[in-house]
């Protein structure tokens, strides 16, 4: 298992250099340091001086790739590029163009994007494993079609609609839940609610019907009728034989989740006012503050990795037949 885990490990450097070398190509393709000095210094009259001032500063003086002035290994490694990367590996993600502390920023807005993310992909699976578990169980009946018709019918509808619809139903016409904001502690309670409800719903229809293919296809395998050749009930077939076993493909896609709920939901975040991760990538898009947006990027593709290696382990839990070496 160690092996098996440090090999992972190993693998991800030329898959994370290779996101990183993505993510400057595709930023300042759009964006030179110039045009981050004039966006960042907010002066009307900004002079060249001040440009390569804060350019030297932020360090964006540097060539991006190759160094021509240098010689030797310096031509590569005295480039942007290669100390950013280096930086980002050490997880030392320094300060934003703005000059705030990313790392700082990263510790205070992962609670409000966990205080929805988590409950949310708990009550998320809870609910759409039973209901599929649910439809399984009565397949083939007006119940299974017609809950079938309204998953198709909620996947079909943009999540944007789900959020504004639930501001405008539960905020302004009912006055059950505050439009958008947070406060932290307890406080959060209030405002956190809203977005969980609709984050659950806009994600029922697709995740239902996936589950339900899953068991259906398992309820017919010869374990399946040996059980029910036992006498056991339909009941404890479905729990007992039928989740454990169904449980490994759907273990794919969620374990793989679980890291990424550090980063948040961009969407939800921007539209509820939530200061989580996903606001503040939105944020520095927006300004763009490429500081910010390399941490993040390359803070997501990290905790992705991390997120494979787990499902690949979660399977020997699951599945005695599989063995990592």
């Amino acid at each position: 298992m160690l092996t098996y885990i440090i090999k992972r490990l190993l693998y991800a450097i030329p898959i994370l250099i290779g996101v990183n070398l993505i993510t400057f190509m595709l930023f300042f393709m759009v964006n030179s340091p110039d045009d981050m000095a004039r966006s960042q210094l907010g002066a009307k009259q900004v002079t060249p001086q001040m440009i390569e001032a804060w350019k030297e500063q932020k360090g964006y003086n540097k060539p991006l790739f190759v160094n021509k002035k240098a010689s030797g290994v310096d031509k590569l490694t005295d480039t942007l590029f290669v100390q950013e990367s280096l930086n980002l590996f050490s997880f030392n993600f320094g300060f934003s163009d703005s000059n705030r502390d990313i790392g700082e920023d990263i510790k205070s807005r992962m609670m409000p994007s966990l205080a929805i993310a988590l409950p949310s992909f708990i009550i998320a699976l809870i609910t759409n494993i039973s209901l599929a578990l649910l439809l399984v169980l009565f397949r083939n009946s007006l119940l299974d079609t017609s809950m079938m018709i309204v998953a198709v019918m909620i996947m079909s509808i943009s999540s944007l609609f789900y959020i504004i619809a639930g501001q405008v139903i539960f905020s302004k016409l009912w006055h059950w839940f505050p439009i958008s904001g947070y406060e932290n502690g307890f406080g959060a309670i209030k405002f956190v609610i809203l977005p969980i409800i609709i984050g659950v719903f806009a994600g029922i229809g697709s995740s239902v019907r996936w589950y339900r293919s899953i068991f259906l296809e398992e309820i017919n395998k010869d374990y399946i009728r040996t059980a029910r050749a036992k006498g056991l009930s339909e009941i404890s077939v479905l729990f007992k034989h039928l989740l454990p076993n169904g449980m490994l493909p759907i273990l794919t896609g969620v374990v793989v989740i679980i890291p990424t709920l550090f980063m948040g939901s961009l969407i939800m975040e921007s539209f509820f006012g939530i200061p989580g991760l996903g606001s503040y990538t939105i944020d520095a898009i927006k300004a763009q503050d490429f500081a910010i947006v390399k941490a993040m990027v390359f803070l997501g593709s990290v905790l992705y990795i991390v997120g494979l290696i787990l499902t690949d382990i979660s399977y020997t839990l699951f599945d005695p037949r599989v063995k990592l070496g």
